[in-house]
Parts: C-alpha cells; sequence; structure tokens
C-alpha cells in the first residue's frame, strides 16, 4: 500500500514541474514570437516606418498592425515661425466711414459746437492749445487764410465747410506750416494711430489719427474729397464725428519743381491727416 501510494505523489510532483514551466512569461514569449520580453515601464520598439507614411512627421516609428499617431506643434494654417504675429499693439483699425462711434464718443447734437472757438493739441508733434477759430465758409478761401495769417488755425463750417468739435460729420482745421510762426510744421509726421486732442465748451475731444490724405487745389474732385462729410468719400453720408487736419505741402512741391500758386499764395498741395472721435470727457481744474 505504501507503494502504491507513492506514484499519485511523484505524478503529481512532475506536473507541477510541467505547469511552471509553461506559465513563465520569458519562456513562453521566447517560444511564441522570438522576441526579447519586454522590461516592465517600457513600450516594445516598433519597426521603422518610412516617413512619407506619416504624413507631417520628419522621422519616427510605428507598429504595422497599429501605427502610433504622430504628434507635431499646432500652428495657424496662415502663420509660420517666421511670420508669427508681432505682440505689440496693433494699429487703431483702418477708416471705415460706415461704423459707429465707441459709447464713449457719443457725438454732440448737429450745429451744438461749430460756432465755438477750440484748443488743438497734437502730443506727438509738440502743438499745444493751438487756438481753432470757426468760421462760415470752405477751406483755404480768403476768410480762412486771414485766420491763418494770424498765427492760429481756422475751421470752416456750413454748407461748404465742416461741423463742429464732436459732431457726426468732418470736422476741418487747417493752419500755416512754414509762415505765421509755422503752428503746423510737423503735421507730416503725424502718424497712424496719434491722439489729437481738440478741446471745447468744457469738454475734450480726443480723436486718433486713421489715414493720410493728400489734397490738389487744382482738382475739383480732390478738394470735394477733402471737404467731404466723410474725407475721401463725396456723397456719402456720415455716421461718426471725424477730423481732417490740413496743411500745405510747399517744400514737397517746390523740391518736385512744382512752383504753382493760387491768389492766395497757396500751393498746389495740401497735407491732410484724417481721425476719428474715440473719446469725450469733461475738462478738469
Amino acid at each position: 500500500m505504501h507503494a502504491a501510494r507513492a506514484v499519485p505523489t511523484t505524478l503529481a510532483g512532475a506536473l507541477v514541474a510541467v505547469l511552471a514551466a509553461g506559465c513563465s512569461p520569458a519562456a513562453g514569449d521566447a517560444r511564441t514570437s522570438g522576441k526579447p520580453a519586454a522590461v516592465p515601464g517600457t513600450f516594445p520598439a516598433a519597426a521603422p516606418v518610412a516617413s512619407s507614411a506619416l504624413p507631417g512627421a520628419s522621422s519616427g516609428t510605428a507598429s504595422a498592425s497599429e501605427p502610433r499617431p504622430v504628434t507635431s506643434p499646432i500652428t495657424s494654417p496662415s502663420t509660420s515661425p517666421s511670420t508669427a504675429p508681432s505682440t505689440s499693439v496693433p494699429p487703431p483699425a483702418a477708416l471705415q466711414p460706415g461704423a459707429a462711434p465707441p459709447a464713449s464718443a457719443a457725438p454732440e447734437p448737429p450745429g451744438s459746437t461749430r460756432t465755438r472757438p477750440a484748443e488743438l493739441s497734437i502730443p506727438s508733434i509738440g502743438v499745444t492749445g493751438l487756438r481753432v477759430v470757426p468760421y462760415e465758409g470752405t477751406t483755404d478761401d480768403w476768410p480762412g487764410t486771414r485766420i491763418q495769417n494770424r498765427g492760429v488755425a481756422a475751421s470752416p463750417y456750413g454748407e461748404r465747410g465742416g461741423v463742429g468739435p464732436g459732431e457726426i460729420g468732418n470736422y476741418l482745421v487747417t493752419a500755416h506750416r512754414l509762415s505765421a510762426g509755422g503752428p503746423l510744421r510737423d503735421l507730416p509726421s503725424l502718424e497712424i494711430g496719434d491722439v489729437v486732442l481738440v478741446t471745447s465748451g468744457g469738454k475734450v475731444y480726443e480723436y486718433r489719427i486713421t489715414a493720410h490724405r493728400t489734397t490738389s487745389f487744382r482738382s475739383a474732385r480732390s478738394l470735394a474729397e477733402q471737404r467731404a462729410a466723410v474725407p475721401g468719400f463725396p456723397g456719402r453720408t456720415a455716421t461718426r464725428p471725424m477730423i481732417t487736419i490740413s496743411t500745405c505741402a510747399t517744400p514737397e512741391d517746390n523740391a518736385a519743381g512744382n512752383f504753382w500758386r493760387d491768389d492766395r499764395d497757396n500751393p498746389e498741395h495740401r497735407i491732410d491727416r484724417v481721425g476719428v472721435l474715440t473719446g469725450v470727457r469733461e475738462t478738469t481744474g
């Protein structure tokens, strides 16, 4: 009876040894695939794949049956590292005659300010408190020229002129560049985005330059564009307060050999800077 019991015990031991050998991961992998076992915490190396198989990837590897996703920096379709947008503050939006003024720049009622004297300040070119005298007429006519000859600025209003500060339409301001002290001698240096301040009736009207123009006294169309309610667009209905500041282009005309003058000694061309109202505030002090 002791011998009979020994046989099952021996068989059981052999069976345990066989089962232990079959459950070993290393042995099983080696037998079925011939590949070394993976190290815990890493991914098995994949077979190389041609770069053309992975659009947008310069190099990489992927499994033949289950390609690994390709990761690349996300960029805008229209930009590249060499043309990335600047982080600097952009200039103001281009002149849009149909756009409404911002809430902080609510326009004045029509005709409410056009006969008031004003003061013009342009910090970027050193103009401070230049007196602006309103009169009924048009830009650079005889009454306006006589005002400018006093070393101040003239602002025509009425049927052939403009509007007053803060009113919807074109606030026209003209002054000499060379004579009478040359108050607008540096107007050509005024850039897009520069601030123009007009003080009148206890309020400060802030405009920002949005466009550069050149006017020709020898072109009726050019003069109509300068004096239009929407500068540059005769016949268009104004929807926002705007400003046109104008002075002579005598040095530029002379340099070009253009010595034409009208009966008021104005050269052919005027240098204009156009702006839109961006804010209104009460004066202090």
